[in-house]
């Protein structure tokens, strides 16, 4: 893993409002404790987001969210202010910004993308879903803008 990336892990879990506390408090022991547990979580979630076929991170009006497949971590805050978004889609993560789209109502309609990276064998009605190059296609026409796309993978 890079310094860099590490960096930047120890930098955010540093400034979580609880480990302020506890250093504030004295409790430095704690707070590096939980530190090293969030960084070393978020790790987790990066190496995940690498090598998990329909991971990606999405970012709209409500914010920005980091898809795995069965997990999903989340903020109300632009990818700009999530570091470990913003770290995912720097190693390749595919993003994708839906701020564009302004027609929401067709937005909310479609489907999710599958969990497991399993094609949905009836992809229609209540809970269907589409692999994430279907889902790309399907946002794009809306107007997102795709940032590390698969497709372009796919296709060579």
């Amino acid at each position: 893993m890079q310094t860099g990336v590490l960096r930047v892990l120890r930098a955010t879990a540093a400034s979580w409002w609880r480990h302020k506390e506890l250093r504030r408090t004295g409790q430095t022991g704690q707070a590096q404790r939980l530190e090293r547990q969030t960084v070393l979580r978020d790790l987790g979630y990066l190496r995940q987001a690498a090598t998990l076929p329909n991971a990606h991170v999405i970012c709209g009006e409500g914010g920005t969210f980091l898809h795995l497949g069965w997990t999903t971590v989340s903020t109300f805050a632009p990818i700009e202010c999530f570091p470990l978004a913003t770290l995912a889609v720097a190693r390749g993560t595919p993003f994708i910004d839906i701020r564009p789209v302004t027609d929401v109502i067709v937005f909310a309609n479609l489907p999710r993308v599958t969990r497991d990276g399993s094609a949905d064998p009836e992809p229609w009605g209540p809970g269907r879903s589409v692999s994430l190059t279907t889902y790309i296609d399907m946002v794009e026409a809306l107007g997102a803008r795709i940032a590390n796309d698969p497709r372009l993978c796919q296709s060579i």
